[in-house]
């Protein structure tokens, strides 16, 4: 079958994005992998499917399969994108956009300097929920990876994330830790690995360490859960500016129950056809 496809990125954490509303599209796994192949395919962190909607209060329904071809309840960076796919491919016109997840529905928000604005939902913090394996909830755990023990936080932002707080991102040993804890027992479903330096209270870097892909440019998700992290021990105000190697995310979250604000850009590089 031949595909039409574009690809786009939110601060170089990259993307296949199909309408898989006027095309006929059923991905194996092996097709999303050869499709993610930076060598033999078009090459991406994760592909996005824009699909019709799953119930009468959303536009549209949004999956997302990482490169290893697992598919996952959330990606910020991807949602992005997804908002500007639709309207440059003239599936819609809305300025806001309800959009059915895995994890829930999202809601998308065209800004008028071009960025797309987020709303990610309420993290979830209890541990069964996330999914993590712990007696009670807490700020922060002790969990033994490669023989040193690590203080992290876990967060779900509709997907699983683990936050390490360390002195600087440059130094830290992200493809280590993160693909030996991204597999550990203690999260059921896998990790997202996210490693923060708080630089002030309005400014952290990250990276961050995706189950199913490796070290991406940047991560939406995952600079919600880490800027939840740092709010819940009191380290960071409610607005923060999220310094990722592809650039910069503005995440909010107010505390408790309110939800968390992801703005930021999204970008087309190209579009084709690939035949599968």
């Amino acid at each position: 079958m031949m595909l039409s496809f574009l690809k786009m990125h939110g601060l170089g954490n990259d993307f296949v994005v199909f309408d898989a509303i006027n095309q006929k599209i059923n991905l194996t796994t092996q097709q999303i992998q050869f499709i993610a192949d930076r060598h033999f395919g078009i090459g991406c962190d994760q592909v996005l499917l824009v699909e019709s909607p799953r119930s009468l209060d959303t536009d549209f329904y949004y999956r997302i399969f990482n490169a290893d071809g697992s598919e996952v309840e959330q990606c910020g960076n991807g949602a992005r994108c997804f908002a500007n796919f639709v309207h440059m491919t003239g599936l819609s016109d809305k300025e806001i956009l309800h959009v059915g997840t895995l994890s829930g529905s999202l809601h998308l928000r065209h800004e008028n300097d071009g960025q797309v604005k987020v709303n990610m939902g309420s993290p979830t913090l209890e541990p069964a929920l996330i999914p993590f394996e712990a007696e009670s909830q807490s700020k922060h755990y002790s969990i033994e990876v490669d023989n040193q023990c690590l203080k992290i936080a876990a967060v779900s932002m509709g997907n699983p994330h683990a936050v390490i707080q360390v002195k600087s991102v440059a130094d830290a040993p992200v493809k280590q830790i993160g693909s030996s804890l991204e597999k550990h027992p203690i999260f059921p479903q896998r990790v997202n690995v996210g490693f923060m330096a708080v630089k002030d209270r309005k400014h952290i870097d990250l990276r961050v360490f995706e189950r199913g892909t490796g070290e991406t440019l940047a991560c939406g998700s995952g600079a919600c859960a880490a800027v939840v992290a740092g709010r819940m021990n009191g380290l960071l105000d409610e607005q923060v500016e999220v310094s990722l190697p592809g650039g910069t995310l503005m995440i909010s979250w107010a505390g408790g129950e309110a939800p968390v604000w992801m703005s930021g850009p999204a970008i087309k590089v190209f579009e084709g056809k690939i035949k599968l």
